[in-house]
């Protein structure tokens, strides 16, 4: 059983049979999850997705006055919808209804995350914006073959995260186009800092070097006014300084002050952080320090999934470690990570365990958006062709082949992988397995990459014996 969030008793009897069945349809999809015997099954899903829908019309049956109510019924309601959508993400149907659940969970989570941080990269905000704006379109597809009782709640759901990204766009519309770069790169200093704490051997000269880019940076702020701290000179030193700042606000307009106070803090708080981690050097509170461990292999486990997820990665495998992070992000305290005896962390443990939460929180945010719309069953084909496709991508940037031969075993595997084929669909068993169009596509972009290479070098070929042709002719002359 992997670690949910803590249940709660339902206090209406009439939902105790609603609870049993959703229990035993999570049972069910975490059996589907772990058995590597063989792939998810596109039939297999959507008939547990329809057992969920039955108890969810059953639910709100009961709840007709009291729909705002939450208890253990909504939590493994939460599990099962999680593992549906994860599942969906699995057989290849990323653009329905169903898979998005799994999407904008991730996402409020991660906003919540950005918003408590302060600090954050607009580029962080664009690709959850555009994002969400994809899941409103599979929603309005999937009016007429997916229950309202699913799209109300997923509507709801973006609606929320759409609010809390308004908020988060507002905190940075003070920003100037020429500032942006600037708070961009304080802002991967900030995190990169953070990432030094958790090194296996802690990395004295790295962090060396983001003090001097942080230097490198507070310099270019001067100009618009910007310092990390205040002057603790003497009066004439003081004066001496604000006639500087003077001088150089005349040649660089002062920014709006919401932007001068937020890239001015962070200035501060990256100075503050690098003193902070080069003291500590990767020391963790022992009272904090099982929390840090679990952290920390989570965040390795989800990094090492992320350079392997084409071969390796299941979707479902992702609702241990989301399960994992919730239970530990809500065992916090008004924002704190808390001992046994209720005390709060110190400064250093705080940043460093919020930075591994987060991290892990991004990380499958990232894997989510990367799955490819191709069941588990076609990949290891399509995983094939993509690679093909790059290698002869490759070789036509690099000038071609001199000779059609050498592309005989791209064209020899190519050819394997057509024949595959049963009335041009890809078959696993008597199943024809989602994504037979992303398949095709690339199958087809592969075999033009070859025959315009072959093409190409038949030219080139061409060309050489009759420039050889002309020069017998000439030397007969």
């Amino acid at each position: 059983m992997t670690d949910s969030p803590a249940p709660r008793i339902p206090p209406d009897p009439k939902e105790q049979p609603i609870l049993d069945k959703l229990l035993a349809i999570r049972h069910n999809l975490e059996l589907l999850k772990q058995d590597r015997s063989t792939y998810v099954k596109s039939q297999d899903v959507i008939e547990l997705y329809n057992q969920v829908i039955e108890q969810v019309v059953i639910l709100n049956g009961i709840r007709t006055t009291k729909r705002l109510e939450q208890n253990r019924v909504d939590t493994v309601l939460d599990d099962c919808f999680q593992l549906i959508s994860l599942s969906f993400l699995t057989i290849g149907r990323n653009h329905e209804p169903p898979a998005v659940y799994a999407f904008v969970s991730t996402t409020k989570r991660l906003l919540d995350h950005l918003k408590e941080a302060t600090y954050y990269s607009p580029k962080d905000l664009e690709s959850i914006g555009a994002r969400l704006q994809d899941c409103r379109r599979y929603i309005a597809r999937g009016k007429d073959s997916h229950s309202p009782h699913l799209l109300t709640l997923l509507e709801s759901r973006i609606e929320a995260c759409e609010q809390r990204l308004a908020e988060l766009e507002l905190s940075h519309s003070h920003l100037t186009s020429d500032l942006v770069p600037k708070y961009d790169k304080l802002v991967s200093i900030l995190r990169s800092l953070s990432a030094c704490n958790t090194r296996t051997k802690f990395p004295n000269a790295e962090v060396d070097d983001y003090l001097e880019q942080l230097k490198a940076v507070a310099e270019e702020l001067k100009p618009y006014g910007i310092v990390p701290y205040e002057s603790t000179g003497s009066k004439e030193e003081k004066l001496a300084e604000m006639a500087e700042k003077l001088k150089l606000s005349m040649e660089h307009p002062e920014p709006a002050p919401e932007a001068k106070t937020l890239i001015e803090t962070l200035l501060q708080r990256c100075f503050v952080w690098c003193a902070l981690t080069k003291k500590k050097q990767g020391y963790i509170a022992p009272a904090f320090k099982e929390t840090y461990d679990k952290l920390l292999e989570i965040r390795n486990k989800l990094e090492k999934l992320s350079l392997t997820h084409a071969w390796s990665l299941r979707e479902t495998d992702l609702y241990t470690y989301q399960r994992q992070l919730d239970r530990v992000d809500e065992s916090r305290v008004d924002g704190n990570f808390v001992d046994t005896l209720g005390r709060p962390a110190e400064l250093y443990e705080q940043r460093t365990l919020l930075y591994l939460l987060r991290k892990s929180y991004a990380t499958i945010y990232h894997l989510i958006i990367s799955s490819e719309p191709v069941s588990e069953a076609l990949l290891p084909i399509y995983n094939q062709l993509t690679t093909l496709k790059k290698c002869l991508i490759e070789v036509k940037k690099n000038g071609g082949v001199s000779s059609p031969r050498e592309l005989y075993p791209y064209s020899m595997k190519l050819n394997s992988i057509d024949n595959m084929r049963m009335d041009g669909k890809f078959m696993i068993g008597s199943d024809i397995p989602e994504g037979q169009g992303s398949v095709t596509q690339l199958l087809e972009e592969c075999f033009e990459l070859a025959y315009d290479l072959r093409n190409d070098a038949e030219d080139s070929t061409s060309e050489e014996k009759s420039g050889g042709s002309e020069s017998g002719a000439e030397g007969q002359t």
